[in-house]
């Protein structure tokens, strides 16, 4: 559990200012003084929450196999097809031979701040749109004490949070339903693992969390492993895809719909 003033500092305010159409200096200092006014105001009443687990890990082809309470688990990823790309897959960045480790992580803001606030349009879009920056923020303080301790790969860190936003530390974090990770139904096998609803998430047929503001994925700290876009798939990767994940190929269409 964190509190609002814990995760502010990690807040990255260019996704705020691009939210609410700010692009001019002075206009995003006046509307960030207000959202900090109106963080400060809500200390206390308000928290963001996080679940992480280390597993120990090992690839086989395009899969993360993770072992939870002696049991093998697979979680299915996609390899980039298009001819301009590096044919990347999340599997390159843990050992085929085992011995490696993976992170699994969901954090999220109170769900009260996208719904107490339904009676002033201001205050409602405010309140949403900073409950989507407190659940990443939260996130990204979750990843650094992960390096730093849970996990303790890089105990010697030492980055500005301006550095943290730049990316600059060892691994990645792939989120579900982003471009290394797409399909958002991946999200069924993390709860199985992590238990959203200890943080009260929940999820919808097609693997969306409510709260809206939350965010699950990976940790990986390969030195390597870099964030790309796996982009357009095609029919056999499709096929192949569907069977690992053990579902009807017409289901993972639908799942993967934006990279077909």
């Amino acid at each position: 559990d964190y509190d609002i003033a814990d995760v502010v500092p990690y807040i990255n305010w260019a996704y705020f200012y691009h939210a609410w159409q700010v692009r001019q200096p002075v206009g995003q200092q006046r509307l960030r003084h207000e959202a900090e006014q109106w963080l400060s105001a809500q200390q206390g009443r308000y928290r963001c929450h996080a679940v992480f687990r280390l597993l120990d890990a090992r690839s086989e082809d395009d899969d993360i196999i993770v072992s939870n309470a002696g049991t093998a688990v697979r979680i299915p990823c996609l390899r980039q097809q298009q001819q301009d790309s590096d044919f990347l897959c999340l599997a390159d960045f843990i050992a085929p031979g085992g011995g490696d480790k993976l992170g699994l992580f969901v954090a999220s803001a109170d769900q009260g701040l996208g719904t107490d606030f339904d009676a002033d349009p201001y205050q409602k879009m405010m309140a949403q749109l900073l409950a989507d920056r407190l659940a990443e923020a939260a996130t990204e303080r979750l990843h650094e004490q992960v390096r730093k301790q849970l996990w303790g790969y890089a105990p010697g860190e030492q980055l500005s949070i301006g550095e943290m936003h730049q990316e600059r530390f060892q691994g990645i974090r792939p989120a579900v339903g982003y471009p290394s990770l797409p399909d958002a139904s991946l999200n069924f096998i993390l709860d199985a693992i992590l238990d959203f609803s200890l943080i009260g998430v929940t999820l919808t047929e097609n693997g969306a969390m409510c709260p809206h503001a939350s965010v699950s994925g990976l940790m990986m700290a390969h030195p390597q492993a870099r964030y790309f876009t796996v982009g357009t798939i095609g029919a056999d990767q499709l096929h192949d895809y569907a069977r690992r994940r053990g579902l009807p190929e017409h289901t993972v269409r639908k799942f993967l719909s934006a990279n077909l």
